[in-house]
């Protein structure tokens, strides 16, 4: 290898170590597999922050609330009105009442005891009658719609974790108005990626599903087993590199994310 590749490649902080083929031992970075600042769908006045910076979270845990008493009293209101039932009981007597009658002036009627006019409204008020107990039951469905945007909408004032993972900032604190801003920034670093620059020399070499050696730096030490699981297929001309991605486990948390590695493939 000339002097000026392995200049270019240490500039680039591309390591190549010499060693019997097929092995190859590259530099490598230890990233976490997601990092995602966790923000409010609608605005408000921070009410409470319930984690800080290193705190681990499960995905679901809750992270914060806005201030809600309005969304609260909704709520209630719009419940009370799903539970009103006296309407639709009031409109059912009235359909009870309305058939009953229809059937007394309809037996008149036939023996010619009342005229025409009767029989009609008698049937008339038992149809109105019965519109109203649909109209009742369409108003208690609305109701309940209203009671479930309600919900929906108190739902939107308590921020939970959509990972498991590390809080890695707080940017935000309680008393203070949001408005599309971050309230923390969280870390899944479970598993881990793993990002690697590999000379094109590799290119064909390395594939997905590959099993590789990682070594992080001092102090942590040790090496860990982690799999390709994607290979660039475009390659960058100017340093003749191209990347590499492997997942690494971490169950126990015990890797923090940021530290320089080895890799070693060819095994």
């Amino acid at each position: 290898m000339s002097l000026a590749r392995v200049v270019l490649l240490a500039l680039l902080g591309v390591a190549v170590i010499a060693l019997p083929a097929p092995a190859q031992t590259l530099d490598c970075l230890i990233n976490p597999y997601l990092v995602v600042a966790v923000s409010f769908s609608t605005e408000g006045v921070l009410n409470t922050v319930a984690v800080d910076r290193g705190d681990l979270v499960k995905e679901g845990q809750e992270l914060a609330t806005l201030e809600s008493l309005v969304e609260k009293a909704t709520v209630a209101l719009a419940a009370a009105r799903a539970r009103v039932e006296s309407a639709m009981k009031s409109n059912q007597v009235r359909v009870d009442f309305g058939v009953r009658r229809f059937i007394r002036t309809d037996e008149m009627y036939k023996k010619n005891l009342v005229p025409l006019k009767e029989l009609d409204e008698a049937e008339t008020a038992k149809i109105l009658a019965e519109l109203g107990v649909l109209e009742s039951k369409e108003n208690r469905d609305i109701a309940e719609l209203e009671l479930e945007r309600a919900r929906a909408a108190l739902a939107q004032r308590t921020l939970k974790s959509p990972v498991t993972g590390v809080v890695v900032e707080r940017v935000l604190s309680p008393g203070e108005f949001v408005k599309g801003t971050a309230i923390v920034k969280l870390a899944q670093i479970h598993p881990l990626r793993v990002e690697v620059i590999a000379p094109v020399a590799l290119l064909g070499k390395i594939t997905t599903s590959m099993r590789a050696e990682v070594q992080p730096e001092a102090p942590m030490g040790g090496s860990y087993t982690a799999t390709v699981t994607v290979v660039d297929r475009v390659v960058d001309a100017a340093s003749g590199t191209f990347g590499v991605r492997l997942e690494l486990p971490n169950r126990d948390y015990r890797l923090p994310a940021g530290l320089k590695c080895k890799v070693r493939f060819g095994r």
